[in-house]
């Protein structure tokens, strides 16, 4: 009795503490870079506010620990408004604001409706998170990418647990992503070769200030893109004070640190670092509950910002991983885990990428240039066995690496009130690679490389009043490597108009040609006479046409409805397959290490509807529904086939409610229409097995069942005066539901896990239904 009244002691004693306060710092300045000196910054409802001294910073103190709504003012600019704003006793972010202009017979209005707003080179089908938003996202175990999979228009990996980015019925390898304007070929741990996929995201949201996805639109600097843009803006370490942050998740552990460098005896300092590493305990945990997989990574990530003068800054920054995913057989027998055991491969992975960045702004205000050189590079050792155990009788393997070295220039002016965008990229790419394919009789060693490069251009401004906003670009793109494009340049413009039809009703429409180069497993593919035998292969094609209207309800509200179609031309097709590549790329695999023809065709179009409600009274939730249509040519024929990714049906919806006393309760739902799959080749698979052979002539026979999943998540935080503590509990697929998947086989076996003679092939009964309870923590200090 005694001890038990010494605990609820110790408790009391811990979470009666004294009124702690937290405080905010930022920059406002305008779209150049130029500091705004008297700029207005203020939390709202409440009567903390202050002015920007003359390098445009401000600092709010004595604020009490809670979510806030942050805004940013100055005569003459749209105000701007960053929504949900956790303040912590320890551990808050930088708030940085770029204002834009703002004609003045329209300042009442964009102070009063327009605080949810869209770049006029993008005013479609963009949607943008926040770093608190993605921390606290329910089922998102503070993975940006998969967070990113609740937005509009992207479907759910098959089986729920990849992170690809299926959007609007395109291919998981048609989405770029760049990290502070500069590419990253890689996010994911295990990550598919060829496409982009994997199971777990590589980026700590530590450093993250804001995540955009723009499902078309494209700015005229992104090459590649076909279906895409993901862009993660990270933020600046502190250039005041020493931070850390300690994360125990679901599957890992992270601990961030930052501060400034060289500060000496000054306020602030001219250089701050971020830097962090994480580590998966998935290895352990699977060992504990008698798995057979042992998934293991780590990555690491940094960024050192240093402030030259008033008017250059240089940026280095990188993130990479080491990834290992092995087996080891369970000890008591299981027909799934048995399978699993016998038919997965074995992934060893390293990834890299890092660079410098380089911007200068103007002395006369009128603009700036930021140039940035990186590298990156892929090491995949992928290896599938006929008997896992022993690593013995490869009958698959894939050993290679690919290494880019890109330089990307970007001018931008503004003259009256025009703003005009130039640039230039390079890119030195080499490949190699060692394949054998036993059952395709392939046995080949190939070795690559060659330049890519291209030229682009944007201009953008506003007319009649800025009612109507106008934004033309376009791109030239070539490589030295491939037989149809080294001689003439891929030409790809894109256009977009914006109309304010009055103060809260809004026209959008965009149109875009775009390309995408073949990923190097195609291009470094030879046959049997050693022939690089893609190397004629045409850029896959792209053309993407969307309307749509959009309803201002109020300052943190509005409703969109849109109408996209998506035309593809010159799409890769698997010769061996007779499938296009587009129903390829969203599992553990080598995307493209094949004989294509790019001769395809492909569609998809449909309808998405979209609400949006920053945090208000204590609410925060975004909704939306798209039906569409996804459908692709085959080899031997001109007819259009339901891809894969074709559910018809798409709704998510995410919100959360602000409680008393720091409690926050938030959930998020997903749905997915049935989709189609590709049933196994019984016989052929029986004969190879493991190798499991797909029959792809029969696409479109089959559907799986509808797919939906609710996930909640409740968090308490606590503000000590040294530490800030965020506790979590997440329980996902509350409602129990069983992801759907195509049937999966395995050997006939008896209870005591020894095989049948003859043997036989079986479709193993799967249960991946269940609650899944997690419970973790984040400590600022």
């Amino acid at each position: 009795m005694k001890n038990r009244f010494l605990l609820i002691l110790t408790f009391i004693s811990i979470t009666i503490q004294a009124q702690v306060f937290g405080e905010l710092t930022g920059y406002v300045k305008d779209e150049m870079g130029t500091p705004l000196f008297g700029a207005s910054v203020y939390l709202e409802n409440t009567q903390i506010g202050i002015t920007t001294n003359e390098d445009g910073f401000f600092i709010l103190k004595g604020i009490e620990p809670d979510s806030y709504n942050l805004t940013a003012s100055y005569l003459g600019f749209q105000p701007q408004t960053k929504f949900n704003i956790i303040v912590k006793s320890k551990g808050n972010q930088q708030y940085n604001f770029f204002l834009t202009v703002a004609s003045e017979k329209l300042q009442e209005i964009v102070i009063t409706n327009r605080k949810i707003s869209r770049p006029k080179e993008t005013p479609l089908s963009t949607q943008t998170l926040s770093a608190n938003e993605i921390a606290t996202y329910p089922g998102g175990n503070n993975d940006v990418v998969n967070v990113a999979q609740s937005l509009p228009g992207v479907s759910p990996s098959v089986g729920g647990f990849r992170n690809d980015l299926i959007i609007r019925g395109g291919a998981p390898n048609e989405t770029v992503y760049y990290l502070d304007g500069m590419e990253i070929p890689n996010i994911n741990h295990f990550s598919t070769q060829g496409s982009s996929g994997g199971p777990v995201g590589m980026l700590n949201v530590a450093f993250i200030d804001d995540v955009t996805l723009s499902s078309s639109s494209f700015g005229a600097q992104y090459d590649n893109p076909l279906s895409g843009v993901l862009q993660f803006k990270q933020r600046k370490g502190n250039n005041r004070k020493f931070n850390g942050n300690f994360r125990l998740g679901a599957s890992e552990t992270a601990l961030t640190l930052e501060g400034p460098l060289f500060k000496n005896n000054a306020k602030e300092s001219k250089t701050s670092f971020i830097v962090s590493a994480r580590r998966s305990y998935l290895k352990f945990l699977f060992e504990l509950i008698g798995l057979p997989i042992r998934p293991d990574y780590w990555d690491y990530q940094y960024k050192i910002a240093h402030k030259v003068d008033d008017y250059n800054e240089i940026s280095v920054l990188g993130i990479g991983s080491v990834d290992d995913f092995s087996i080891e057989a369970s000890k008591e027998y299981d027909e799934e885990q048995q399978a699993t055991l016998e038919q997965v491969p074995i992934i060893e992975q390293q990834t890299n990428t890092m660079g410098v960045s380089w911007k200068r702004r103007f002395k006369d205000g009128s603009g700036f240039f930021q140039t940035t050189l990186s590298t990156n590079s892929l090491t995949n050792q992928f290896t599938r066995y006929q008997d896992n155990e022993t690593k013995s009788n490869v009958y698959f393997s894939n050993n290679s690496k690919e290494t880019e070295t890109k330089f990307r220039f970007q001018y931008t002016k503004f003259l009256s009130n025009w703003k005009f965008s130039t640039g230039v990229n390079t890119q030195y790419s080499n490949y190699s690679n060692s394949t054998i394919d036993v059952g395709s009789n392939i046995d080949y060693n190939t070795k690559i490389n060659f330049y890519k490069y291209g030229y682009f251009a944007n201009t953008t401004t506003s007319f009649f009043d800025d009612k109507l906003d106008f934004s033309f670009g376009f791109r030239l793109d070539a490589d030295t490597f491939t037989k149809n494009n080294s001689r003439s340049a891929n030409f790809s413009p894109r256009m977009s108009l914006s109309y304010n039809l009055n103060e809260v009703w809004k026209l959008n429409a965009s149109l875009g040609i775009y390309y995408k180069i073949l990923p190097y497993t195609s291009l470094g593919f030879r046959d049997a006479s050693n022939n690089l035998i893609n190397k004629d292969a045409d850029y896959t094609q792209s053309i993407h046409y969307v309307v749509g209207i959009e309803r201002i309800l109020g300052p943190a509200s509005s409703i969109t409805f849109e109408g996209f179609y998506k035309k593809y031309d010159k799409y890769p097709i698997s010769v061996l397959d007779g499938i296009s590549l587009a129903n390829k790329g969203a599992g553990f695999e080598v995307l493209g290490n094949e004989e294509i023809e790019t001769i395809g065709k492909g569609r998809t179009f449909g309808t998405e509807l979209l609400y949006q409600q920053k945090l208000t009274n204590n609410f925060y939730g975004i909704f939306s529904y798209t039906f569409f249509y996804s459908e692709f040519t085959g080899f031997q024929t001109s007819k259009y086939v339901p891809s894969v990714w074709d559910s018809r049906h798409l709704i998510s919806f995410t919100g959360g409610y602000k409680l008393k006393k720091n409690w926050e309760l938030s959930s998020r739902f997903r749905f997915s229409g049935k989709t189609p799959y590709v049933p196994i080749n019984k016989e052929e698979t029986l004969n190879s097995y493991p190798n499991i052979v797909l029959d792809y002539s029969r696409l479109g026979e089959l559907k799986l069942k509808t797919f939906n999943q609710l996930d909640v998540r409740i968090d308490k935080k606590w503000n000590l005066k040294k530490y800030a503590i965020d506790l979590y509990i997440e329980f996902q697929n509350l409602l129990t539901h069983n992801a759907p998947q195509p049937p999966e086989y395995g050997l006939e076996r008896n209870d005591k896990g020894e095989q049948v003679t003859p043997k036989n092939l079986v479709e193993i009964k799967t249960d991946n239904g269940k609650l899944i309870p997690s419970i973790g923590f984040v400590i600022d200090f």
